[in-house]
């Protein structure tokens, strides 16, 4: 993939790609970043991580916002650890020397940054959790096929607001995850669908719904079954989650 890492802040702003599903476990083989501060974050603005060019920067992020980025998880994927985890807040700044202009590859570094600095430790399993199964509608799906040469995911809308969700080459798996990021559980790809499709989906807000402008006005369920004839329910089902062994919270440096 080729994705900006403002992904993990940044993940219901205007325009984000969105990254395939990566690999779960310990932090694979990779260059070392060879500069890295880690400090309690004082300044509770912008968050998130952005990446350039052989360098990371993370504003106010919570260690388990870094492992969602790091790891491509959803926020219901991340298992255990101590509440810390997802309050405390850090500035992160690492630097290589050498170029490394992969976002990818930036990530695993970033998973070896976070196994150095905050010790951790995790595993992968699959659990048996309450989730939402997305699974193929009374009728035919309402999705075209991927042609040759389509541009990749991008999402669309702010967290709170409408949301337009402008999918091309996307895959059912794919799309299980981007809606389990805006749900209270996750989200099981139970469909069946083979290949890579386009779409459009929208919908809005619970907390907005009943408004007064009416196009809006659509769930994430109803949209679900009325725009790509698919249903989502409620289901006990097997999720691959990571679940932390051990953290630390890190010398400040």
């Amino acid at each position: 993939m080729k994705v900006s890492r403002r992904y993990a802040a940044r993940l219901f702003a205007a325009a984000v790609l969105l990254p395939r599903w990566a690999a779960l476990g310990q932090p694979a083989a990779a260059p070392e970043f060879d500069v890295t501060s880690v400090k309690p974050s004082r300044d509770f603005g912008w968050l998130g991580i952005d990446t350039m060019p052989g360098r990371i920067r993370a504003d106010s992020v919570t260690l388990e916002r870094c492992i969602h980025d790091a790891y491509d998880v959803g926020p219901h994927r991340v298992l255990g650890g101590p509440d810390w985890i997802a309050t405390d807040r850090w500035e992160i700044v690492a630097r290589a020397d050498h170029a490394v202009d992969d976002d990818d590859l930036l990530m695993l570094m970033l998973r070896q940054l976070l196994a150095d600095r905050f010790r951790l430790a995790l595993h992968r399993e699959t659990r048996m959790l309450p989730s939402y199964v997305l699974e193929v509608g009374k009728n035919p799906p309402k999705m075209q096929r991927a042609e040759p040469g389509d541009d990749e995911t991008e999402l669309h809308g702010g967290r709170g607001g409408p949301t337009t969700l402008e999918a091309r080459k996307t895959d059912m798996n794919r799309l299980a995850e981007v809606l389990g990021w805006r749900m209270d559980r996750p989200v099981v790809n139970q469909t069946g669908l083979n290949g890579q499709f386009n779409f459009t989906l929208h919908w809005m807000a619970d907390i907005l719904r009943n408004s007064d402008d009416g196009a809006d006005d659509v769930s994430i369920f109803t949209a679900v079954g009325e725009q790509l004839g698919l249903h989502l329910r409620t289901a006990k089902a097997p999720v691959e989650v990571l679940v932390i062994d051990h953290v630390e919270r890190p010398s400040e440096n």
